[in-house]
């Protein structure tokens, strides 16, 4: 008799996954709302677009050099005693943040100061989330999979809808209110989050395991994927910008950054209905490199509609990407270290995003256009590269090294 494959309704009528997860879901959409609100509320309240930069780059600073340290935090002294107050710090931040753009005579300083401070207690809702699904699907990997791709779309999806929710704020109300609605956003969903019967089991299941464990050599790989595929994201938006503006069809990126979008929703939907052969480490090079061929390729398109057929492809293998690092990370670490590990694959993710749209710029002002897609695509290559020589040299002895940790 053949088995049913599980699918992503079976992951949520797993046992306490739909309150779970959306608990965590409405704490997470308030990184979708909070960048555009902060700049639409600093520059809508008469501050110049530097500050509103400074900000910007400040609160992105402090949110992503200190997740390991927070992400540390939350393995050893748990959701509960850390993660809440890190939430409830935050949220009280950027409810101050958001006054303080609104009053007209708080000084630079100040708001500059509170969007770093903010910045440094974000909470690490995302790693969170996936470290659960763990406690929730602890027996199954094929149903912990699909609940992986289902969190990666969902939080691709988040932060599509945070902007435009921001705007909307900002349109019916004033942008300061984008700051308070992330503030509550984070503050309840963080609490529901905590509240939950499988927070109880993880906790105990945490003070059986002991101190918080190491995360091993294993995450390199992972790292270095979502590195690669953090680049891809951060160089392919300014790309898109650059060749519709050469079409002199400025306003039609926004139907190549739509295309993008749906190929990596539905390429992650399907990633994870898919029973592979292959193990997701080994799926890894594969998926970084997918993503940076296509940006090499789309750099030949003849006009705006190849352009946004070769985005949609290229999106294809993005989120299932993600889902496989994050999938890797977590299952190299030891229990006890599973939000650190989920935690290191955000940062480079969001590394590479930041690192990509620094550095293009630079090859789009001064080499031809084709010529800076090229370009864009080589670094991740390497790292495809890099993430193939790592499982086909060293995955044997990592394994064995980091199934010890687990074990410890």
């Amino acid at each position: 008799m053949q088995l049913r494959t599980p699918s992503y309704v079976d992951v949520l009528r797993t046992p306490h996954a739909t309150r779970t997860f959306g608990a965590a879901l409405v704490g997470r959409l308030c990184y979708g709302i909070t960048p555009l609100s902060l700049m639409l509320a600093l520059t809508g309240s008469g501050r110049s677009y530097a500050v509103a930069g400074g900000a910007e780059a400040l609160f992105a600073a402090g949110a992503t050099l200190l997740a390991p340290l927070r992400a540390r935090l939350i393995d050893r002294h748990g959701l509960r005693r850390a993660l809440l107050p890190m939430a409830l710090v935050f949220a009280l931040l950027l409810a101050m943040l958001g006054a303080t753009t609104w009053w007209h005579g708080v000084s630079v300083a100040l708001i500059i100061g509170v969007a770093g401070a903010a910045g440094s207690c974000a909470p690490p809702l995302g790693p969170t989330m996936r470290a659960l699904w763990n406690e929730l699907i602890p027996e199954s990997p094929d149903l912990l999979r699909r609940a992986f791709s289902l969190d990666t779309v969902a939080e691709e999806v988040l932060f599509l809808a945070g902007p435009l929710l921001a705007g909307l704020v900002a349109t019916v109300a004033v942008p300061s209110a984008g700051l308070l609605l992330s503030a509550t956003l984070v503050a309840c969903g963080t609490t529901a989050l905590v509240t939950s019967p499988v927070v109880r089991s993880a906790t105990h299941n945490a003070k059986e395991r002991g101190e918080a464990g190491r995360v091993g050599r294993a995450i390199v790989q992972p790292v270095l994927a979502a590195l690669g595929i953090g680049l891809c994201l951060g160089t392919v938006s300014l790309l898109m910008v650059a060749f519709a503006r050469f079409h002199h069809q400025g306003a039609a990126v926004a139907w190549c950054s739509a295309a993008l979008s749906a190929g990596s929703a539905l390429g992650g939907l399907a990633y994870g209905a898919v029973n592979w052969k292959l193990s997701s480490r080994k799926q890894l090079p594969i998926l970084v490199a997918g993503p940076a061929i296509g940006i090499g390729l789309a750099g030949l398109s003849p006009n705006l509609v190849v352009l946004a057929l070769m985005a949609l492809c290229t999106g294809v293998c993005i989120s299932p990407g993600l889902s496989a690092a994050y999938l890797v990370a977590n299952q190299s670490a030891a229990p006890q270290a599973r939000v650190r590990a989920g935690t290191w694959v955000n940062t480079a993710v969001n590394a590479g995003n930041t690192t990509g749209a620094a550095t293009i710029g630079f090859a789009i002002s001064n080499l031809p256009l084709h010529t800076s897609f090229a370009l864009a695509a080589a670094p991740a290559l390497v790292l495809a590269g890099a993430a193939f020589l790592f499982v086909r040299g060293k995955e044997k002895t990592i394994v064995q090294e980091d199934s010890s940790v687990a074990r410890a």
